[in-house]
């Protein structure tokens, strides 16, 4: 009697096993993940400056507000210009006095 209760226990085990492996794999649901990296920035992404460093809010050469972006500074008269390009900056280093009143100081 104990052979038969230990052969049904074998043959219902044996069974429950082979029904597991025979189930395909459930497939899960493939999300796409998406990073940014914030923090790498490269020069040509990012201003050099920050506007809040400068004393002008506009940029004296060609009038763009400072805010826009700047990669270059020059001091003039105890004061730090901010430029949006160096050619901007070499533009106004030629003739500093006639630009200076388009650069409206803070």
């Amino acid at each position: 009697m104990r052979s038969n209760r230990f052969a049904s226990v074998l043959f219902f085990a044996g069974i429950l096993f082979f029904a597991a492996c025979n189930n395909e794999p459930v497939k899960t649901e493939e999300k796409e993940t998406v990073t940014t990296d914030t923090t790498a920035k490269t020069a040509e992404s990012s201003p050099a400056f920050d506007h809040l460093l400068v004393d002008n809010k506009k940029d004296p050469s060609c009038g763009m507000p400072v805010t826009a972006g700047i990669s270059d500074t020059s001091h003039y008269k105890d004061k730090v210009l901010g430029f949006c390009s160096k050619e901007c900056k070499e533009s106004f280093l030629q003739n500093p006095e006639a630009n200076l009143a388009a650069a409206e100081m803070k």
